[in-house]
């Protein structure tokens, strides 16, 4: 996200990139909070946040050194396995995508928001893609939405570490953890290197110690990008996943709730994503050839 005075609209993101990344670039923007706001105590707001969502602005506590049941490096292998699989499990499911962003004043209350619902479905012909279906007029003023943000929207949010993934990031194990009932190994992950237009997740990861799946992660998209004189920062968040028909565990809720903090001064960034309604799609009916047997779709 970059401090920006422009009004954003967003639609499809593949057909407004252009106009985004011109937005990025403009300089005007509002005044900025004030040392004296910063310091003040605003008072508490509503959260959709879960109740374990509390420490989202810090590292989790309540990890025990407890060592894991199986050397570490083969459960980071199994994980990713099944991370992998999960990946491609995932791109034969609908679902509806509701995104809102929020800039909040001193005072903890919002002052701009932006808001898109979106369903993620197929063509009759089985091709995957992404419908707007809800976006009023962002009033965000103090902020723009970049390409960067959008493709975290998509990749880094509802992170998923596959065998593929893995050469790209430093894994480090650190304890053992119960989320809610579930009991998780976790992980500290970030990535080895920047290459060049690419986004990575830095954070921790929780795994399900039976399902060897990622079932939480908390941390923010990287790099930061400052250049020239833009600057591009992105909110710390926490992503939880449910089980979904008894095999895998899908994003269902992202939440952050950050201060960004630009050359300009500091600005609040409440965000939350839930996906939701997820069904597999499956072809009704297909034309046999002569000997051929029915199958049963998976």
């Amino acid at each position: 996200m970059a401090p920006n005075g422009s009004d954003l609209r967003m639609t499809i993101a593949g057909a407004i990139l252009p106009a985004l990344l011109a937005l990025v670039a403009c300089s005007s923007f509002s005044p900025p909070l004030t040392a004296a706001q910063q310091q003040s105590n605003p008072p508490p707001s509503q959260s959709t946040a879960p109740p374990n969502a509390a420490a989202s602005k810090q590292a989790p506590a309540g990890v025990s050194s407890e060592p894991p049941s199986l050397p570490v490096d083969e459960i980071i292998k199994r994980f990713a396995a099944r991370e992998a699989e999960f990946k491609q499990e995932r791109d034969n499911y609908t679902y509806t995508q509701t995104f809102l962003v929020q800039t909040l004043d001193y005072n903890g209350y919002p002052d701009g928001e932006y808001r898109m619902t979106s369903d993620i479905i197929f063509t009759n012909t089985g091709k995957r893609y992404e419908k707007v279906t809800n976006a009023p007029p962002s009033t965000l003023t103090r902020v723009a939405l970049s390409e960067e943000d959008l493709a975290d929207l998509q990749n880094v949010q509802p992170f998923v570490l596959t065998t593929a993934e893995l050469p790209k990031y430093d894994i480090t194990y650190v304890g053992r953890e119960k989320v809610d009932e579930l009991s998780t190994y976790v992980f500290e992950v970030k990535p080895k290197k920047f290459e060049k237009n690419q986004r990575y997740f830095q954070g921790r990861i929780w795994v399900d110690d039976a399902d060897l799946e990622i079932v939480k992660t908390f941390g923010k998209a990287v790099p930061d990008i400052h250049k020239g004189g833009s600057e591009n920062i992105f909110p710390r968040f926490e992503t939880y996943r449910e089980n979904i028909e008894g095999h895998y565990w899908f994003p269902t809720y992202t939440h952050a709730d950050d201060m960004l903090y630009f050359s300009s001064g500091a600005i609040r960034i409440r965000m939350t994503v839930r996906y939701k309604d997820y069904k597999r799609f499956r072809v009704t009916s297909r034309i046999l050839a002569p000997g051929d047997q029915p199958q049963d779709d998976h």
